[in-house]
């Protein structure tokens, strides 16, 4: 099936994308565009205006509002038609999921239904379990969780404990075990429950009734931030599981847990975009109203530098998000033209995208964790306050970096399925790595052509391809299979990985946008691409010497670091006045508007 999809998982490394193969988000058409409205004005009409309610986790409130979410068919937006769903793209869910990444404690819940919530029984569920199970989902009669954690099995999923026993009959399985930091544990009616099957040392599935009798709901965990979403443990007593929820084959649990968290990965990395836009806004609005010494501070070249970093972080993280997005559609339907039924192909495009699905929620993450903590600072004291928008802001950012397996577990993710494919010739990764060492050998490096613009840019993110590439070798050489427990040089490895499909994705979308849109302040979002580029460069020059200095390999060192400081040798550009360019557009208008 792969040798169908215009570019595979990873292979960006090792092939040359075309702006116009990629999708941008300035394509939404009109009916996207009137459903990521129908979002916003959700959120203002039913969460913005109860934000403090749903912090004190009224009772019943945040069941009620997924249910008026429900009612507007924000439940089923990817869901087939025939089970009540609207039977949208999966760039038009992540259209959706990204405007209401900015509903907080919300969207929080909102994500988990709709995603490791209900599209595991999508994905692979029989005909029986879809019918009586998915039109509720869809439509808010229902609510779901995901329930995979436990005491001792956190990122190592499969140390779970939870055990299902076959009764004597035949007829149930009987649950006994413990959940935790269950999403919508304290409200949900379907809940997926992953445990193993008698002497099994593999995870199953189970679609596990909420009112079943045993099953105990502990109190509503106190946390640092999302403090509105239902988090919860769950003991399973005796809990009888009728054998037909046995979600997909007897032994397939962790792989449909797996492949339901790249699904998650990728969603979280679309969410924090909304999130990310309002506290932008939110940022600029303090900085247009605040006097100091005078002056508004929206006039002082040190608040500028943080308004326009926040822009050029979110402005990448959009881009690749999206054109990773429309990866998994393209992958979605070329294995549905191959015969791939409709679960299967979806949750093999997941795993198609899994390295960048990961990537994402790495960027994603740590890009607003970033701009929640400028939003802070830019707002000074005031922004310490609990009574600012920046402190429920800043809190519940915190989460996303832990949520659907740690950076640290995705950082390592990263690396080792680049690698791994490598090895399995699914992408080139070492012949093309063999090549970039023959040209360190002789330090015979391919002239800048200088022939245009993007040319150019396309030029030296070429050569920071070619960094991580070399990483690939020398560790390869030096570790061999060793390389899995050397995690401070994969995670090197994968950051260089991350900002290099990053900026790659940004100079994409600011080619294809200029070939689309002839209006508009043009230079305005090549400014955003210059700063990234230098910045990247940077950056990726720092995790190669960390991960080539940690191999102690004394005798090619030298050859390394001439490689590295060639390959990350950008053209300089007066930072400082692209981003007051930024960050003036973004003054006069108040919001954010790239």
């Amino acid at each position: 099936m792969e040798q169908q999809l215009n570019i595979k998982g990873c292979e960006f490394l090792t092939k040359t994308t075309d702006a116009n193969e990629i999708f941008i988000p300035e394509e939404f058409d009109e009916e996207q565009t009137m459903i990521a409205q129908t979002c916003q004005d959700f959120l203002e009409t039913e969460v913005f205006c109860n934000l403090d309610r749903i912090d004190q986790k009224e009772e019943g409130l945040m069941r009620s509002i997924l249910e008026k979410s429900g009612e507007l068919g924000l439940l089923g937006i990817s869901l087939p038609e025939e089970y009540g769903g609207f039977g949208q793209s999966f760039l038009t869910s992540m259209y959706a999921n990204e405007v209401l990444g900015a509903g907080y404690s919300f969207s929080v819940a909102y994500s988990a239904h709709t995603g490791i919530g209900t599209l595991p029984i999508a994905y692979y569920g029989n005909q029986d379990q879809k019918d009586r199970y998915l039109p509720k989902l869809a439509s808010g009669e229902a609510m779901a969780a995901f329930c995979l954690t436990e005491p001792g099995a956190g990122s190592d999923a499969n140390a779970g404990k939870t055990k299902a026993v076959l009764s004597e009959d035949e007829k149930y399985y009987i649950l006994n075990g413990q959940k935790m930091w269950i999403t919508n544990g304290g409200f949900a009616d379907v809940q997926v429950v992953f445990a193993k099957i008698g002497s099994d040392r593999i995870l199953s599935a189970l679609i596990v009734d909420g009112n079943s009798e045993g099953i105990e709901i502990k109190p509503e965990e106190a946390k640092m931030g999302i403090k509105g979403s239902s988090t919860v443990q769950i003991f399973y007593n005796d809990v009888k599981v009728p054998v037909e929820n046995l979600l997909g084959r007897r032994g397939e649990g962790f792989r449909i847990a797996l492949y339901t968290l790249h699904m998650g990965r990728i969603k979280l990395g679309g969410n924090v975009i909304g999130a990310a836009k309002r506290a932008i806004t939110q940022s600029v609005n303090y900085a247009n109203e605040r006097k100091q010494f005078g002056t508004l501070i929206s006039g002082f070249g040190s608040i500028k530098y943080k308004l326009a970093e926040q822009v050029i972080r979110n402005f990448a993280n959009e881009s690749a998000v999206y054109r990773a997005s429309k990866n998994v559609d393209e992958a979605i339907e070329a294995y549905q033209q191959g015969g791939m039924e409709y679960g299967k192909s979806h949750m093999e495009a997941f795993v198609q995208y899994e390295a960048e699905a990961a990537l994402l929620k790495v960027y994603g993450s740590e890009m607003l964790d970033y701009v929640v903590d400028e939003m802070v600072q830019i707002m000074g004291g005031m922004g310490f306050s609990s009574e600012m928008p920046a402190d429920r802001a800043y809190r519940d950012s915190r989460i996303n970096r832990i949520f659907e397996g740690t950076n640290e577990i995705n950082r390592i993710w990263v690396a080792d399925t680049v690698v791994k494919r490598g090895h399995k010739h699914k992408i080139d990764v070492f012949g093309q790595a063999k090549q970039v060492m023959e040209e360190l050998e002789a330090s015979e490096f391919k002239a800048h052509p200088s022939s245009g613009y993007f040319e150019d840019k396309a030029f030296f993110i070429d050569r920071f391809k070619k960094i991580a590439l070399m990483i690939i070798e020398a560790a390869s050489n030096k570790f061999g299979r060793k390389m899995a427990h050397e995690q401070e040089i994969l995670n090197n490895l994968s950051d260089i990985v991350t900002l290099t499909y990053v900026a790659e994705s940004t100079m994409l979308r600011i080619q294809k946008r200029e070939s689309i849109q002839a209006q508009g302040d043009q230079n305005l979002y090549r400014d955003i691409l210059d700063v990234l580029m230098v910045d990247v460069a940077d950056t990726i020059r720092k995790y190669a010497m960390d991960a080539i200095y940690s191999m102690d390999s004394e005798e090619d060192e030298e050859k390394y670091r001439r490689g590295i400081q060639h390959f990350t040798d950008v053209p300089m550009v007066n930072v400082k006045a692209a981003r007051r360019r930024i960050a003036d557009k973004l003054i006069e208008e108040n919001r954010y508007c790239f």
